[in-house]
């Protein structure tokens, strides 16, 4: 079988050399091309050092217009500018990381129709899609926890979430709470309340659940590791804790990646996988529900190459069957 042929803009960041590195081992892709401007002519394992040994690519400023694939790891606000510059393929299917597409009022874009790919929300849609919009890193924790309760009609009241990412989910352009002096054994909160994942969680709720009306509040939390995010909530559910169970386990029981456990969970089960794992725990008549992912993989660039996987009709878990870094 032919190898698809992909191409990357936007080669330096986290997101795109861990893209990269899921690409160059996928037995169905071949790396065309990684796009970018600041390092054109620089090898690939110079900029992602993980990566000496298993390219010799170059970085470039060319552009294939005719590869099969394309993801856009470009900042939030760069891709809706690329496009407009740029044009490919009418056969060349696009995935972009950033949020420029995510919402609905956005998903129209020069006669482009993108799916929001959440492959645990959306798969069908994904399957016949050309163009997806990747969900953020804490929007795939954070919803994923909730699709059972909203699929079943069953939230009533407000959310609480206290969710923590690691220092790669801010990018490599070092800042004050970036550096490793001010991150290294500190936490902070920021954007309480208002962080920009926030619009498409509410989107997903509210498809699944058009009668909530209720406040989903969440307070983004800087953790001094370096991935993964740990997110806890909590929303009052009359149910049992057994039938809660049965929801979340009926709910994923097709999931290729998300999975339900009985016992406490912790970070380092999922660190280096594109999976999510889930725990509820029922406190008088709250509902409380643990959610962890890798930030760079289940919430970024592994999501991406399962939706790739998926719109060309691969095996979901192709190119992406990875044990986490457990000890």
């Amino acid at each position: 079988m032919k190898k698809l042929e992909i191409g990357i803009i936007g080669g330096a960041g986290y997101t795109a050399g861990e893209l990269i590195r899921l690409l160059l081992n996928h037995p169905k892709a071949n790396l065309n091309f990684v796009f970018s401007t600041s390092n054109a002519g620089n090898k690939i394992h110079n900029i992602h050092k993980d990566l000496i040994g298993s390219t010799d690519l170059d970085f470039t400023n060319d552009i294939n217009s005719d590869v099969d694939v394309l993801f856009l790891c470009l900042g939030h606000g760069n891709s809706t500018a690329f496009l407009e510059k740029n044009t490919f393929s009418n056969a060349t299917k696009i995935i972009d990381l950033s949020n420029d597409f995510r919402l609905v009022a956005d998903k129209n874009f020069n006669e482009k129709d993108f799916i929001y790919g959440l492959p645990e929300l959306n798969k069908t849609p994904i399957k016949n899609a050309n163009h997806i919009a990747n969900p953020g890193c804490f929007a795939t924790a954070i919803q994923l926890a909730l699709l059972p309760l909203a699929n079943a009609k069953v939230l009533q009241n407000d959310v609480h979430i206290n969710a923590v990412t690691g220092a790669t989910g801010a990018g490599t352009s070092l800042s004050k709470t970036t550096h490793f002096t001010w991150r290294d054994n500190n936490f902070s909160h920021y954007k309480a309340f208002t962080h920009q994942h926030l619009g498409e969680i509410n989107q997903t709720v509210n498809q699944l659940q058009s009668s909530f009306k209720s406040d989903i509040n969440f307070m983004p939390n800087r953790g001094n590791f370096s991935r993964g995010i740990f997110a806890t909530l909590y929303t009052k559910f009359d149910g049992t804790i057994e039938e809660a169970k049965i929801l979340y386990h009926n709910y994923y029981k097709d999931a290729a990646f998300t999975f339900v456990s009985d016992e406490d969970i912790h970070l380092k089960q999922v660190v280096n996988t594109n999976k999510c794992i889930l725990h509820l725990h029922k406190h008088e008549d709250k509902l409380l529900v643990t959610s962890i992912i890798d930030n760079l993989l289940k919430g970024a660039s592994g999501q991406a190459i399962q939706n790739m996987n998926l719109m060309h009709e691969f095996e979901e878990t192709e190119g992406l069957k990875l044990k986490a870094n457990y000890f």
